[in-house]
């Protein structure tokens, strides 16, 4: 990188691709896994991308006003990343997150500037684990403020900045820095927005690349199966909702479901062996690319996203 950028803005994307050799080697499969490293952006998530398209896309369609308070639940990847857009951008933030998340999200984004609400968990929800309804409660507490405030909502899960950044971004850049060389592209399911966005780029360049989305096991219902364990430590997805609005109108070529244990240990695998220390989420897309390694795509290419970055999850038993 060469020049000066104006802004910590301008640091967004761009992030490097790794071959993960050494882990491929490790769990003996045939083939290589591209591991695109976004817990690298300023906010240590690919939810930076999201959140700098949902803002920008409003200001240009006059949605956003200058100065207005903008509101949004999360569970620390998308907050942080407004937090520092709204904290260069001058726009007061209001995030709204589950106590279920780890703490550590609530301390970045009030040292960016961030209002912090912290939402108590429904009962029979555990701690470090945010439920189906856990999700519905932080809703309805942002949608409360964002009516009180005369605020903007972000909304992750609809505005279109979110899977038009990586559309535009992630997946161009996932393109041009393997050369083309990609079989496979599977994510973890959050908002939707990474798997849309940087799926329709790929296949826009080559109609063959095969688009998988994960989903925690027990808990998978894109995949049109039976919710039988609706709780998972994979915090940022797999909140048991199937009709994301971003996912219509894909048909995906298969569906992985990667359980909280398996996602755990290929977190830890992934610092030990390839020296990145990611999040949860992260370990469910490797395993997702392994088990498409020793399956239907043997001996090819599967490109995945490291989502966010370990640091986040300290208090948790990702790494003890």
């Amino acid at each position: 990188m060469t020049g000066t950028l104006c802004s910590i803005l301008g640091a967004i994307g761009n992030t490097p691709l790794v071959c993960l050799d050494r882990l491929v080697k490790h769990y003996g499969c045939e083939g290589k896994i591209l591991a695109k490293l976004d817990y690298l952006n300023p906010g240590f998530s690919k939810k930076d991308r999201a959140a700098l398209g949902v803002i920008e896309a409003a200001e240009a369609n006059g949605t956003l006003e200058q100065g207005q308070t903008i509101v949004e639940l999360t569970s620390g990847n998308m907050g942080t990343g407004l937090a520092i857009i709204c904290s260069i951008k001058g726009y007061p933030f209001v995030a709204v997150m589950s106590k279920g998340n780890s703490p550590e999200r609530a301390q970045m984004m009030r040292a960016f500037g961030a209002e912090v609400v912290l939402v108590d968990q429904m009962p029979g929800s555990r701690p470090g684990e945010v439920s189906g309804a856990d999700l519905a409660e932080v809703d309805r507490v942002a949608t409360k403020l964002t009516i009180e405030r005369n605020a903007f909502r972000a909304d992750q899960f609809q505005r279109e900045g979110n899977p038009s950044a990586h559309e535009h971004t992630t997946g161009p850049e996932l393109w041009e820095q393997s050369g083309g060389n990609i079989d496979a592209f599977c994510d973890f399911v959050g908002s939707g927005g990474t798997l849309a966005g940087t799926s329709k780029y790929l296949r826009s360049r080559n109609s063959e690349i095969k688009c998988y989305p994960i989903e925690p096991e027990g808990a998978a219902v894109i995949a049109g199966q039976e919710v039988t364990s609706p709780e998972h430590p994979i915090q940022g997805g797999g909140y048991v909702i199937g009709d994301l609005d971003f996912l219509r109108g894909f048909v995906w070529d298969g569906f992985l479901q990667i359980d909280g244990h398996t996602a755990r240990q290929t977190c830890r695998d992934l610092a030990r062996f390839e020296g990145i220390f990611a999040g949860f989420s992260a370990g469910a897309n490797v395993a997702g690319a392994v088990e498409l390694l020793k399956g239907p795509h043997k001996g090819q290419t599967v490109s995945v996203i490291i989502c966010d970055s370990g640091l986040k999850y300290l208090s948790t038993d990702l790494f003890t």
